[in-house]
Parts: structure tokens; C-alpha cells; sequence
């Protein structure tokens, strides 16, 4: 009887963190993945001007029912997915030393840029969803302090650009490969040749998704698009260009005198 009991709870606990794992796969697949693609699309509406930004700004805000919403489609996966992402990253044992293949060097890239990922989605809330819920910014805000704030820069580099740039690279990246993942861990792609393609495919929706991520931050800061992107400005529509010269930038991003 003594030795069955450690044997149940082994098993018990073997059970558990099969199903943390199946759910941490499955959270950052579908809320947070979605969630990633679907604020990518929105910011990208900037490129067409501030009333435009406003726009879609304002219909998400409209929504019925969007605290409940943003708490339970967003805020409780990203945070459950986060928390558990960290402890399996601080747990993890790579063997990129020994093995160098290629999916040890994923999985070990995998970790790296989860952690990478959570330090930077958790300052973007911070600047801008945390900002909005205490009452410190209303939605109209967000784009010219978008502005500002990718336009400002340090010794003249664009720092907060920068990390923007890094942190969508991350974030992405974490989020092509973990789609592997869980088509692998699901039994979706069972064949090696399976692999390969999902393996090519999540590979372009990444750099398609980074593109666009990194179109939005470079127009921030700039006031114009990507090289061979087209500007989708209305004429005579507000841009970034008109907000975030560099005097009109360092004065947006100062705190307010009293």
C-alpha cells in the first residue's frame, strides 16, 4: 500500500502537467495568437492616418461587453500562458551543446524569446491598455503618443523603436514557432514531411506577421512606411509626420508641468 501511494501521486501529477502543457500550447495558439495577429491589424490602420487609427480604436472600445472580454479572451490566457511559459523556461534544460539539430535550437530560441516576449508585451500594457484602465489616457491619445514616443530618441538612436522592433521580433517569432508546436503536440502534423511544411509555412506567416508589426513601429517613428510599402494616407489626412517632428516629439513625451 506504501508503494502504491507515490505511484498515484506520480501519476497524478504526470496527468497534471499534461494537461498545463496541452493548455499552455492551446492558449497561445488561439487567444494570445489571435489576439497578437488581430492588434497587429489594427495599429497597422495607423499607416492611413490618425482619424483612420481613431476609428478602429474607437470600435474596439464600443464593443459590448469589452472589460469582460478583454479579461477573459486576453488578459487571463496571456497571463496564464506567461506565468507557465516562464516556469517552463526556468525548468528547461537545453542541449543545444551537445545536439545541435534544429529543433533543439528552436526549442531552446523557443524559451529565449518567451521570456523576451513577456518583459515586452508587459511594458506595452503597461504604456497604453494599464494607461486607458486608470483613467491616466483616453483612446484619442494613443497616436500621437505612439508618435512621440517611437520618434523620441537617445543620443540619436530611437531606443524605444528599437525595442519596439526587438520585442515584436520576439513575439513573433514565439509565436510562428510555438504554432509548430502545437500542430506537432496535437497530432496535427504526424509525418516528418508534415513537419517540414507546417515548418516552412509558419515560417512565412512569421515574417509576414514581423513585416507587418515593424511597418506600424517604423511608421511611427519615421512618419513614413517601409521602402517599398505604400503609404495609404488619405490626402490631407493626419500622419505621424505632422505630429512627430523631433521638438514636437520631446514635448509630448515630457510630463506635464503643474
Amino acid at each position: 500500500m506504501s508503494e502504491a501511494t507515490p505511484a498515484r501521486s506520480l501519476s497524478a501529477e504526470s496527468r497534471r502537467s499534461f494537461l498545463l502543457r496541452k493548455l499552455h500550447s492551446l492558449t497561445g495558439a488561439l487567444p494570445v495568437g489571435g489576439f497578437l495577429l488581430f492588434h497587429f491589424w489594427t495599429n497597422a490602420k495607423a499607416l492611413q492616418g490618425q482619424e483612420r487609427f481613431d476609428e478602429a480604436v474607437a470600435e474596439i472600445s464600443h464593443m459590448p461587453y469589452l472589460p469582460a472580454l478583454e479579461i477573459g479572451l486576453v488578459v487571463l490566457p496571456l497571463a496564464f500562458h506567461a506565468v507557465y511559459g516562464v516556469k517552463l523556461a526556468l525548468e528547461g534544460r537545453p542541449n543545444v551543446g551537445r545536439y545541435t539539430y534544429s529543433r533543439n535550437w528552436m526549442y531552446t530560441m523557443q524559451r529565449v524569446t518567451g521570456l523576451l516576449a513577456f518583459a515586452f508585451i508587459g511594458l506595452h500594457l503597461w504604456q497604453y491598455w494599464a494607461q486607458k484602465w486608470l483613467g491616466r489616457m483616453a483612446p484619442e491619445e494613443f497616436y500621437p503618443r505612439l508618435c512621440a514616443s517611437m520618434s523620441s530618441t537617445v543620443g540619436g538612436v530611437p531606443v524605444m523603436a528599437l525595442i519596439y522592433i526587438f520585442g515584436i521580433a520576439a513575439s513573433v517569432f514565439h509565436f510562428a514557432n510555438g504554432l509548430w508546436g502545437f500542430c506537432f503536440s496535437w497530432g496535427v502534423t504526424v509525418s516528418r514531411r508534415a513537419q517540414r511544411t507546417a515548418a516552412v509555412v509558419f515560417g512565412l506567416v512569421g515574417l509576414a506577421v514581423f513585416v507587418l508589426g515593424a511597418n506600424t513601429v517604423v511608421y511611427f517613428a519615421t512618419g513614413a512606411p517601409l521602402p517599398g510599402t505604400p503609404s495609404q494616407a488619405a490626402e490631407g489626412a493626419r500622419t505621424c509626420a505632422d505630429i512627430a517632428s523631433p521638438t514636437v516629439a520631446r514635448g509630448l513625451a515630457a510630463p506635464a508641468s503643474h
